[in-house]
């Protein structure tokens, strides 16, 4: 039987809060199981709900008219979803899909804004949280619209490195990215065969590693000054 209490305590989003108010949590929150490629909710539906991630992984897209998904990021255990559960009445801006067999924490937005409510203790890590997000998507811009290839496809996986440790501060070793050379072109509007090459001179460094279905950053640092250094 899943843990909520336990699920809602390694997300980072709850890590201000104190053991009390997590536990005060738990029973207002709902637990839903989801097949691959089930919906997990539609973009433009009422964001009431934050989602935390219990196990699997989910996929955050967008769909075209023309029925094109164009996919943003997968996040995986551990991580949260619904950032404008922050702004009542808002609607979800992009929708998210099972990408394997996924189970989901929910709790309701308006309690979960009253809780930060009654434990203010909790505002400088949630807005810690929300700010990285919000920096991170507009470092991503920038740097579409002003760097080449190499340091695109290299700061996009250092981006995906940092939600895949919820923006946990300090945090080391390698991180395995549940994501395909195809996810990674469809992602970033660029070719497969692009993409591959540049992983492949990102292999050759010895700064990923690249295996069935995943991409491994051994060394977030390393790939960091790699791309400072790099003329791209």
């Amino acid at each position: 039987m899943l843990n909520v209490v336990e699920v809602l305590r390694a997300c980072p989003l709850f890590q201000g809060f104190p053991d009390v108010a997590i536990v005060e949590a738990a029973p207002h929150a709902r637990v839903r199981r989801f097949d691959k490629n089930g919906p997990v909710y539609e973009k433009g539906e009422p964001q009431v709900w934050l989602c935390v991630i219990a196990s699997g992984m989910v996929r955050i897209h967008s769909v075209n008219a023309q029925g094109q998904e164009a996919l943003l990021i997968v996040l995986d255990q551990g991580a949260w979803v619904g950032d404008a559960v922050f702004a009542p009445g808002a609607e979800r801006v992009y929708g998210a899909t099972a990408h394997t067999a996924a189970e989901i924490v929910e709790l309701p937005g308006d309690f979960f804004r009253a809780l930060m409510a009654r434990y203010p203790e909790s505002y400088p890590v949630v807005l810690d949280c929300i700010s990285r997000r919000l920096w991170s998507a507009m470092t991503l811009i920038e740097e579409d619209a002003l760097r080449g290839t190499l340091t695109r496809i290299g700061r996009r996986l250092l981006f995906l490195c940092d939600m895949q440790r919820g923006g946990q501060r300090g945090a080391d070793g390698p991180v395995r990215v549940a994501l395909t050379r195809e996810h990674i072109a469809s992602m970033m509007g660029m070719t497969r065969q692009g993409v591959h090459k540049t992983l492949k001179r990102f292999e050759s460094e010895g700064l990923i590693e690249l295996g069935y279905g995943f991409i491994t950053v051994k060394d977030e640092q390393r790939l960091t000054d790699f791309l400072a250094s790099s003329p791209d």
